[in-house]
């Protein structure tokens, strides 16, 4: 079997870390090898960027910059290796976070970060119909949309909160802004999940996601 790329998208209290284990119980059932990852981070290169991205104050041009390093240390190191291989890689957020976060929610040119991404994913050899070079792009991206409120009320005092978790309600708004502008200009890998209900119906919901597009039986 093809490998299968799946990236799971939202704001901190969405419910994500609950369903990608879920997911990897789900595909290791059916014999699948399942490589379990994340964003920024995945490797120790790109963890040490993820402690600098999270913690130290910088401008959104930085913030980019690294992610994107650290993304493609990560794409070279773990994610193709495992595609190649055959495996179900489940990533805790994805390039679809970069544009939202960054360029939602710190409000850095879209643009600039549409170059970056076609920089660092680019697959020479794979051109798209307009002859550009193909994206790797993941296969499913699962969008955990939870109001900034509810997320805040989830998360309160569950831990000490990074520099993007500790931001305004108002930054959140805009980050969602950004998730949405990303699904609409790619609807069919999205599959966008109302994250305001019982973890019980979100992984209902889910699992029709993974049915629709015929990703388990």
């Amino acid at each position: 079997m093809g490998g299968l790329f799946i990236s799971f998208e939202g704001i901190d209290g969405a419910g994500k870390s609950t369903h990608i284990h879920a997911m990897a119980q789900t595909f290791e059932g059916q014999g699948r090898v399942v490589t379990l990852t994340r964003e920024p981070g995945g490797t120790p290169l790109a963890e040490q960027l993820r402690t600098l991205v999270l913690n130290d104050a910088m401008d959104a041009m930085t913030e980019a910059l690294l992610v994107f390093a650290a993304r493609r240390d990560h794409l070279n190191r773990v994610i193709l290796p495992a595609l190649e291989r055959g495996e179900v890689v489940l990533c805790d957020r994805f390039t679809d976070a970069t544009f939202a976060y960054q360029g939602g929610g710190r409000g850095f040119d879209w643009q600039t970060l549409s170059q970056l991404e076609r920089w660092v994913q680019g697959r020479p050899g794979a051109a798209e119909p307009d002859g550009t070079d193909h994206l790797l792009q993941p296969d499913l991206t699962i969008w955990f949309d939870l109001p900034a409120q509810v997320a805040a009320r989830r998360l309160a005092g569950a831990r000490v909160p990074d520099k993007f978790e500790s931001q305004p309600q108002a930054f959140f708004e805009k980050v969602a802004q950004g998730y949405a502008q990303r699904l609409a200009a790619d609807p069919r890998r999205f599959a966008r999940i109302d994250a305001n209900q019982t973890p019980e119906a979100v992984w209902l919901a889910v699992e029709q996601s993974l049915r629709a597009r015929e990703m388990i039986p």
